[in-house]
């Protein structure tokens, strides 16, 4: 194990030095609250927004979209046609932003790249074994070098959550270091797949070593697990992103994913960042949605504030 350097205070450079004083680190933190966590989020998920604010939610949550396609039956054709979608969302409309990326697997990220030449769209690509995270180092950072060798701005990798719950806590933190290092130049989200943590403190420790190994932002689901992103979840990693940040003065950014269909179900999300970190996190730089439904609803909540009247799916362009 190594520290990171530069970016961490002597006292947290020092929970890195070795398996042990990682682990004395991890269990010295604060136990989560999980009855206040659960309370909170409720809480923040009832807040009433008014019609200037929604609409300008909706355009923010456009721009943050990682629009996402993952399946096995995944097609070049398929992904060209999500990447003009990701460019313009509404061809008719040109003042609708553009998403953040598009997600897709390692090796569509070439075709992705090419769709996507002369936007500012980034093409996220997941890696290392996504998603059970079920393979020798040697085969992550293969699989990690070749999606960035392909074009990837960002990786999207998944940590190996059986030796986290086993206690294998250096093990977790090697590995990230190694696809830190293995992607170059590309931004690295870490999926932590919290629905398989179990426990919130069990996330706060994730979130935590994700954050020293080198990640620029942390992640809640690879959205092939249930639960995926949850309002409690993502409360409980903003803090820690809040706890980090207050530390070093570093900001790390926080991607839920998996489970977020609906217009409502976004603008919970912002007003949680916006509650719990500050206006600062509510940029694309800071803050994704992982999403492969929920730009159709918020296209069709913006042109509903726009003519008083919903529109039908025929609306949108499906994916």
């Amino acid at each position: 194990m190594k520290s990171i350097g530069s970016t961490l205070t002597s006292q947290l450079a020092d929970a890195t030095t070795s398996e042990s004083s990682l682990k004395n680190f991890l269990f010295g933190l604060s136990p989560v609250d999980q009855v206040g966590a659960n309370a909170r989020a409720a809480m923040l998920s009832t807040r009433s927004i008014k019609t200037t604010a929604k609409a300008a939610g909706i355009d923010l949550a456009i721009s943050m979209i990682d629009l996402t396609t993952l399946e096995g039956m995944d097609t070049a054709s398929k992904v060209r046609t999500l990447c003009a979608k990701g460019r313009h969302p509404d061809i008719s409309d040109r003042t609708i932003p553009t998403v953040a990326a598009i997600c897709v697997y390692g090796d569509m990220a070439k075709i992705a790249k090419e769709a996507l030449a002369g936007s500012n769209v980034k093409v996220a690509a997941v890696a290392t074994a996504f998603p059970s995270g079920r393979a020798s180092l040697k085969v992550k950072i293969l699989d990690t070098q070749e999606a960035v060798q392909n074009g990837a701005d960002e990786i999207d990798m998944v940590i190996d959550r059986g030796a986290f719950l086993s206690g294998q806590y250096g093990k977790v933190f090697d590995e990230i270091q190694q696809i830190k290092i293995a992607c170059g130049d590309a931004h690295l989200k870490v999926i932590l797949e919290t629905g398989e943590l179990k426990t919130y403190d069990n996330v706060k420790r994730a979130s935590w070593l994700s954050m020293l190994a080198g990640a620029d932002f942390i992640k809640t689901s690879t959205g092939k697990v249930q639960p995926a992103a949850t309002l409690p979840v993502t409360l409980v990693m903003l803090q820690t992103i809040r706890d980090f940040e207050k530390i070093t003065n570093h900001k790390i950014g926080m991607k839920p994913a998996g489970g977020i269909r609906t217009t409502k179900d976004a603008l919970k999300y912002l007003v949680l960042v916006k509650e719990t970190l500050s206006d600062e996190w509510l940029t694309p730089d800071l803050f994704r949605l992982g999403a492969s439904s929920l730009l159709n609803d918020l296209l069709m909540q913006r042109k509903k504030l726009q003519s008083g009247h919903y529109h039908s799916l025929d609306y949108v362009s499906m994916d």
